[in-house]
């Protein structure tokens, strides 16, 4: 039984490789290359596919952050998890006041191929996004 147990261990964690090595198949050529010129110290990287844009989910270090970039391989945004405590102050009291009870699970620091910041915080299932300055912009199920 126990060698049974290891056999099926074993083709599911083959499966799995095999489906993440499909997966990057599907990724451009251009769009790999230009991620590891931009993050060539990228850890776990996982691909998705997101509408005609190719998103990269990566460790640097001990901080979770994504990238998306389009099929000529130009980055169009990077998402870096932060602290709940460093999300603006404003955005921090407008959860308080319109999520009364719901603690906020995760936040990230959104910067666009412009420089443009914005923040998104997790509540609930939701993502809150947030502005530069902390202003309520708009919530999306997560």
């Amino acid at each position: 039984m126990k060698h049974v147990m290891i056999l099926m261990a074993a083709s599911l964690i083959s499966g799995c490789a095999f489906a993440q090595n499909k997966q990057d198949k599907d990724i451009p050529a251009i769009v790999k290359s230009a991620f590891q010129k931009a993050h060539p110290d990228a850890k776990g990287v996982k691909w998705e596919k997101e509408g005609d844009n190719f998103e990269a989910e990566f460790e640097h270090g001990k901080v979770e952050q994504s990238v998306v970039l389009n099929a000529q391989g130009n980055i169009l945004e990077t998402e870096v998890e932060i602290a709940v405590a460093e999300l603006p102050q404003k955005a921090r009291e407008y959860v308080a006041a319109h999520y009364k009870g719901q603690s906020l699970k995760e936040a990230a620091k959104i910067t666009d191929a412009k420089g443009m910041v914005t923040y998104e915080a997790e509540v609930k299932g939701k993502d809150l996004l947030f502005d530069a300055e902390g202003t309520f912009l708009k919530e999306t199920k997560d």
